[in-house]
């Protein structure tokens, strides 16, 4: 019977004096070795980007002022490096940090080549264990990313509402991603080409927002040297994002509402009016309604920001989007960590998911920027993430239980419908007048608004 010929595998030897013996053992065991005896050359092999086992021979290539190219080497994602090295060079304490960070594990020379090739082989197996799970982003929305049915939904009014030109209200939670909305709405936009121009609302104070917004003429209040485009002017032919609009000024909210009435702007100190064509997108975390019914808000200017309207779902009903926001930012902020990564623990993932995030995406992301720097093992815990208190889950009633469960089927039937009661009600199988039942019981708020995707 005729021997089947094992696969050809790959094992990079990062030596300056590689020894003829442990060579021949890799190639008797079918490795197809490269030896190379820089760190230029380790760059250059790993830029194939395949997965390959690494031996790092630390005896020959250790210099103390060599050490942060090396840890650069040592870093990177796609070779699993085994160390091997004199027991007197692992006395000093920066070889052994880039051991005990860097490396799968280490031999302690002399050693039987045949232990080599399997530790090697072995570190090799491990990193392709330890790749990172591959994020499917074919469904993303400019840099909103997702899979969950509220995320489809949000995707789908994204690309209706972009073909208009109707001013857009984006309500959602702090921290759901309002900014990355209005942008990929202007980018699938024809005024794709013409700025977005963004304004926090709430971060200026009243008495500079006039001229933040409609510009000034020089000589207009003391410090005015010269001639300043507000806001509005320079998004002229694009579009004008509002964000945090709940928080504007009482009495600023006059002017904006003449604005867009009139579709001109007089810049502080000046004497005509300009013609402005600015598509207008707002957003904000407020309850608009309650924020009408106390007289924060005028309730004219609301009907003009809001023709069509989107609702951001919260993170905390996005499902299995948890985890995917998780891994798409540790893919994105990996090299801040001192040691390398290979994603979440067990119960990371658990107490990421019965976690509540009041503070949303803005939040994760925090979080696990937090904890890839502060990780201290190869994968990022619950600890490292401080919720460790969310790993086992409390204890709850049945009743407790019962309405959790009733107020997350309300939620996400409301956001996959649009905030439209009567075809919430009908999906959940209930009357309309049980729907606003539950709503109040449960002190959730939502009116019959437009409907963002017709």
């Amino acid at each position: 019977m005729q021997k089947t010929k094992a696969i050809t595998r790959r094992v990079i030897y990062f030596t300056r004096d590689p020894a003829p013996g442990l060579l021949a053992s890799f190639r008797e065991r079918e490795w197809d070795v490269e030896v190379v005896g820089s760190v230029r050359e380790v760059r250059q092999f790993a830029q194939g980007g395949s997965l390959a086992g690494g031996l790092v021979d630390l005896s020959s290539v250790f210099e103390p002022g060599e050490a942060a190219a090396l840890e650069t080497c040592l870093a990177m994602p796609n070779i699993g490096w085994v160390a091997m090295a004199a027991a007197t060079h692992l006395d000093d304490a920066i070889p052994r940090r880039l051991v005990r960070d860097y490396c799968f594990d280490y031999v302690t020379l002399p050693a039987a080549n045949e232990r080599i090739v399997d530790t090697v082989g072995h570190a090799c197996g491990m990193i392709s264990l330890g790749e990172p799970a591959c994020l499917d982003t074919s469904t993303a929305e400019g840099q909103m990313i997702g899979t969950c049915d509220a995320m489809y939904a949000l995707f789908r009014a994204v690309r209706k509402v972009a073909t208009t030109n109707a001013p857009v209200f984006i309500s959602g939670e702090s921290g759901t991603g309002k900014e990355l909305t209005a942008a990929a709405i202007h980018a699938r936009s024809p005024r794709r080409d013409a700025p977005f121009v963004a304004i926090n609302c709430g971060a200026i104070p009243a008495q500079l927002l006039q001229s933040e917004l409609f510009g000034y003429e020089r000589g207009a209040f003391t410090g005015a040297n010269q001639r300043r485009v507000g806001r509005v002017e320079a998004a002229n032919g694009g579009t004008l994002f509002l964000d945090e609009i709940g928080d504007l000024p009482f009495e600023s909210q006059a002017s904006l509402l003449r604005f867009l009435q009139e579709s001109t702007i007089s810049r502080l100190g000046g004497d005509g009016s300009i013609d402005v064509d600015v598509r207008i997108i707002s957003a904000t975390h407020v309850d608009m309604e309650a924020a009408i019914e106390d007289g924060r808000f005028r309730a004219d200017l609301y009907h003009r920001l809001c023709v069509l309207r989107i609702d951001e779902p919260p993170l905390r009903a996005r499902g299995k989007d948890i985890e995917l926001l998780a891994l798409y930012t540790l893919e994105r902020y990996r090299t801040d960590a001192s040691r390398r990564l290979y994603g979440f623990a067990p119960d990371a993932i658990a107490a990421m998911h019965r976690y509540d995030w009041p503070g949303n995406v803005r939040e994760l992301i925090n979080r696990v920027r937090r904890a890839i720097v502060m990780s201290e093992t190869r994968t990022i815990t619950a600890e490292d993430l401080e919720l460790s208190s969310y790993v086992t889950a409390v204890p709850i009633t049945l009743a407790r239980a019962r309405e959790t469960a009733e107020r997350q089927a309300i939620e996400l039937a409301l956001l996959r419908h649009r905030g439209r009661p009567g075809d919430a009600a009908r999906e959940l199988s209930i009357s309309r007048t049980t729907l606003y039942r539950l709503l109040t019981s449960h002190g959730m708020r939502y009116g019959d608004e437009p409907d963002a995707a017709e």
